[in-house]
């Protein structure tokens, strides 16, 4: 087995002169008046915000922070026909002996710091709610860990190093958590996902979502078909299409391009800090639930992105890598194994649960009042809530890890 070596961050003050050199550089577009956020950021967010990272913004307070509070470690996982890559990950054990092991699989334009909301509350030891050993990997070209140096790397080799992760771990059972490429886009098969169609039954035990998804029912299916022309809709689905319907007309544009020219993308975000900024606070505002993110917050989180391994031109890079392989992950390949799904009413997609329980094992799921597409930062009590059911005494996927009750 690879071993591992414990990881501090610790950018070399070189490249934070670099970024505020570029940040004094920065030139701003005019805008039109009125518009707010209809055509994307306005320019006094962005103003204001560049003003902070440049001059009021300590990144060394956030790094020492993430330090302290993440157990953080890389391990080489070799990835067949890719070689070794070089993974970043945060690993925390539960004082509870039985603690149930969990991945926690994060998207773009997210990272392992989605897992800082959520991680005391997974690893709480109590008698009273399961407890977990988390395991928050960065994706290849993600964070802190080395992205692929050749094309092909599509999803079965994502799945192929988050399972080695944990195998490596001493995990040969477990469970996952995810949303976004954590889990499922309509069409296109996502990390958790191919985990679970790949490794379900003997390693991956049970899987949780807050982004799931299916398609409607289709002719194929006649009863499911004649079910859905006529069962009328609730409020709260009706106002998912709508949900759905924006950000398929407004918000789904940065999915073509990412998908479609990857490298175009990544000269503009790779040389201006600002174009990277506003390319991600957009999707950090237009996709949450009025979810008031402070300026460190966004700064911290776009940061990451700056400072990380293999560039901020190489994340998106996901889109069009996986997009490749799509006619060969399609709709056919749904787990059998448990699945729990979160719902959340800002979430990019959303669709009657009917329809996901259709084409999955859903053993439990939860509706919410609140909450977008951020669930781990945004509402994390009550997605830490909905996994501790779903594993809970009594719940659906109790003791689903052989000799891991989860209990003090």
């Amino acid at each position: 087995m690879p071993s591992e070596t414990p990881f501090q961050i610790n950018i070399p003050d070189e490249k934070l002169r670099i970024l505020r050199a570029k940040l004094e550089l920065a030139t701003f577009p005019n805008e039109l008046q009125g518009i707010e956020w209809n055509h994307g950021p306005p320019l006094a967010d962005m103003k204001r915000l560049v003003e902070r990272w440049k001059n009021g913004y300590d990144w060394r307070k956030y790094e020492k922070e993430l330090n302290q509070e993440l157990p953080m470690f890389t391990r080489d996982i070799d990835v067949d026909g890719f070689g070794a890559l070089n993974i970043h990950y945060v690993h925390k054990k539960s004082e509870t002996v039985d603690a149930i092991p969990l991945l926690f699989c994060h998207g773009w334009p997210g990272s392992f710091i989605e897992i800082r909301g959520i991680l005391s509350l997974l690893t709480a030891s109590s008698p009273k709610h399961p407890s977990f050993h988390v395991v928050a990997l960065s994706l290849p070209g993600f964070g802190f860990s080395e992205g692929a140096h050749k094309p092909g790397f599509g999803l079965d080799q994502y799945a192929e190093v988050t399972h080695k992760l944990m195998i490596s771990l001493g995990y040969n059972e477990y469970v996952t958590q995810g949303g976004d490429w954590g889990f499922v886009a309509s069409d296109v098969s996502q990390v958790t996902r191919r985990m679970a169609a790949k490794y379900g039954g003997k390693h991956v035990k049970a899987w949780h979502t807050n982004f799931p998804m299916a398609d409607p029912p289709t002719w194929k299916s006649p009863l499911s078909f004649l079910s859905y022309l006529l069962t009328p809709y609730s409020a709260e689905e009706k106002a998912g299409f709508e949900r759905t319907a924006w950000y398929r007309n407004k918000g789904s544009g940065y999915f073509v391009e990412q998908r479609s020219f990857p490298q175009t993308l990544a000269y503009s975000l790779t040389d201006s800090p600002v174009a990277l900024l506003a390319w991600i606070y957009e999707k950090l505002v237009t996709w949450t639930d009025d979810y008031r993110w402070t300026d460190d917050q966004v700064l911290t989180w776009i940061s990451i992105y700056w400072f990380s391994r293999a560039g901020p031109g190489a994340a998106h890079r996901i889109y069009s890598e996986v997009y490749s392989d799509f006619y060969d992950i399609g709709r056919t390949s749904y787990p059998t194994i448990p699945l729990g799904a979160s719902y959340y009413p800002k979430e990019l997609l959303v669709f009657p649960s009917a329809w996901f329980r259709r084409v999955n094992n859903v053993v439990i799921e939860s509706h919410h009042k609140t909450g977008g597409h951020f669930a781990a930062s945004e509402r994390p009590e009550e997605l830490v809530e909905d996994v501790r059911k779903m594993f809970a005494k009594g719940g659906p996927a109790f003791a689903i890890v052989p000799g891991k009750s989860g209990y003090a």
